[in-house]
């Protein structure tokens, strides 16, 4: 199942707007421990007509692992254990332990994802795409999906490193993300099959420590990693 993003604030307007559902029914989440997505009167998950999981503004990567949905609306960005589990404890009693975790063995396969570093797409603290990114871009990507088959839907991500407040990197990343998926469009990409988050930092990459008290110019290198944009591409066999 595939996502959504819609500022909080707006949701019951535009909801209206598109005769999803009308303000009166949906059950927003109160708090960030609440439900990170739009739900209605029966505590449903509201989806857009393409079948998309409408968020609220309280929805982070870590929030969508604790929400009742987050396997099913974005089981691709959350850890494989955590939506294995939810598999096996949902199993009917009794049920063998191959049994319990069929689910998870038929799910789809996941997407391919293609990791590209901040670094070679823009300057730093910039989400300005520069023309070696946009090579990059053609090199890593668009070069190859002819291989890929059909494309069906394109997830892009933005990712920050560490420093700098959460408000000032999740901006970031979101501009990051959507500077990607413009240049995806501008080679030929249906811009209505491509979404873009931003993860800001809060999704650094396993294996990455870099003290604190490195002299300023050494810890933006040693983070370098964290700052990336993954693109994910969902496509049938050809």
């Amino acid at each position: 199942m595939r996502r959504l993003t819609l500022k909080h604030r707006t949701i019951a307007i535009l909801l209206a707007a598109v005769g999803v559902i009308s303000a009166a029914g949906v059950a927003q989440a109160q708090s960030a421990a609440d439900r990170v997505y739009v739900v209605d009167a029966r505590s449903e998950v509201v989806k857009s007509g393409a079948d998309l999981c409408w968020r609220t503004g309280y929805w982070t990567p870590a929030a969508a692992a604790n929400d009742p949905a987050g396997c099913s609306c974005d089981r691709d960005l959350l850890p494989k254990s955590k939506c294995d589990s939810v598999a096996t404890a949902t199993a009917p009693s009794g049920a063998s332990t191959a049994t319990a975790q069929a689910p998870a063995a038929v799910a789809p396969a996941p997407a391919k994802a293609v990791t590209l570093g901040a670094k070679e797409l823009f300057g730093f603290n910039s989400a300005t795409l520069s023309k070696g990114g946009a090579t990059e871009i053609d090199k890593a990507i668009i070069a190859k999906l002819p291989e890929v088959g059909k494309v069906t839907f394109v997830m892009v991500t933005g990712h920050t490193d560490r420093l700098g407040s959460h408000e000032y990197n999740q901006k970031l990343s979101e501009k990051r993300a959507n500077a990607v998926k413009a240049y995806l469009v501008k080679k030929g990409m249906k811009a209505e099959m491509i979404e873009t988050m931003g993860a800001g930092k809060t999704q650094p990459v396993p294996g990455v420590s870099c003290k604190d008290d490195l002299p300023r110019a050494k810890l933006v290198d040693c983070l370098a990693p964290n700052r990336r944009v993954v693109v994910e591409i969902k496509a049938d066999p050809k």
